[in-house]
């Protein structure tokens, strides 16, 4: 089981790491001091391990990415995998459950799959609203992500 702490800190990483414009460990590490969040070489080379992320000549990327599939469902599907634990539909909104700090990062995740159905998201701590323009679009997106969970 991920700290709390750990799990913020691997949400924010992945955060910064889908905007593709983290040069280096040294960039990042100053990144996520900007935000208060001091972590060490070490501690950074093993967050950077444990989410699978490799360094390209574009910045990191998802290694489950790479090089053949780009798809951005990719790390989605693996973040539902890990922090999912319930789909609410209600309307034009998606309400996705998650265990305590694990909002966060599947948040990101959602964001990075640049889901066309999707209005906006907020994260709590334990939930994720994703906010879709109508009912159809939500019928829509909610049946994309049940697919990821297969």
């Amino acid at each position: 089981m991920l700290s709390a702490g750990k799990t913020f800190r691997h949400g924010q990483i992945l955060r910064l790491v889908s905007d593709g414009s983290i040069a280096n460990q040294e960039d990042l590490r100053r990144r996520l001091a900007a935000q208060r969040l001091r972590v060490t070489q070490a501690t950074l080379s093993r967050d950077l391990q444990e989410l699978r992320l490799i360094k390209t000549q574009r910045g990191y990327k998802s290694a489950s990415t790479l090089p053949d599939d780009q798809s951005p469902e990719r790390p989605l599907a693996r973040a539902l995998g890990e922090f999912l634990l319930d789909i609410r539909p209600a309307e034009n909104l998606l309400v996705l459950k998650t265990p305590p700090s694990g909002a966060q990062p599947l948040a990101a995740a959602v964001d990075g799959a640049k889901f066309p159905e999707i209005a906006g998201t907020i994260a709590g701590d334990d939930t994720v609203l994703i906010i879709t323009p109508n009912k159809k679009s939500r019928e829509s997106l909610q049946r994309r992500i049940e697919a990821l969970l297969k």
